[in-house]
């Protein structure tokens, strides 16, 4: 058995801005997002040693990245299966003017059919494609982590993928057995941490959206989310 923890990179100026920074160079985490990611890997670190770290290749999710490799000693690697969507045209607009186009209400309602408007300077996909190279990418390294764990004594079959909100939604929609349709009722805040147990091909969710805040952080989550969800996830603006 392998266990995955899904954890998304700390807030960046561009999530406390209301700004949609997919595949944008240069978003670093800030001050808040730094200790969040702190606090992520020290959470991890109490509670097991991983044997991969595989990150996004976008700087806020390296930095998460780097804090966890620093309490843990485990290398990050890099995997582009695990970046942001790319959003196209879309990317570094704020969300504010976006949800004031049509395309916003079939992201809402039907993002299984969403193909984000090209863009010269940044690439655009479906989210289907986001959602099958994520969950292609978990589910081999789960595959890997699981034949490790079997053929060496004492291997913790663990792993930590750090990515960004719509693909770890995405992935955690796959695992519960939700059609692509439902992951906007999936709710993830900076820094938050899932946890996916796969038995062969077969995954259980164990946890989603836990963060070093706690149910305290959720109830004041719950009482600040708007009736749409942030595309791109939860901003994390108000904490």
């Amino acid at each position: 058995m392998a266990t995955i923890i899904l954890l998304r990179h700390g807030r960046t100026s561009a999530n406390a801005s209301g700004v949609l920074a997919g595949w944008s160079p240069d978003v670093h985490l800030d001050e808040l997002g730094r200790t969040q990611a702190d606090a992520a890997a020290a959470a991890i670190s109490a509670c097991c040693t991983p044997e991969r770290i595989v990150a996004s290749p976008l700087v806020r999710c390296q930095e998460t990245a780097d804090a966890l490799r620093a309490a843990s000693g485990v290398a990050v690697e890099t995997d582009d299966a695990v970046g942001e969507c790319r959003y196209g045209a879309w990317t570094g607009r704020k969300l504010s003017d976006l949800a004031g186009e049509e395309l916003w209400k079939q992201v809402q309602e039907h993002p299984s059919q969403v193909t984000f408007p090209p863009s010269p300077q940044f690439e655009h996909e479906s989210m289907l494609a986001m959602q099958r190279r994520a969950v292609d990418a978990v589910r081999a390294l789960a595959r890997e982590l699981d034949e490790r764990s079997n053929d060496e004594q004492g291997g913790s079959g663990v792993g930590v993928v750090v990515s960004h909100g719509d693909v770890i939604k995405s992935v955690l929609s796959d695992a519960l057995g939700q059609h692509l349709d439902d992951f906007q009722r999936i709710v993830l805040a900076p820094a938050s941490m899932s946890v996916i147990r796969f038995v062969g091909d077969r995954p259980f969710v164990l946890a989603m959206n836990v963060t070093s805040g706690g149910l305290g952080e959720a109830v004041g989550l719950a009482r600040s989310t708007s009736a749409e969800s942030t595309v791109g996830g939860a901003t994390g603006a108000t904490q």
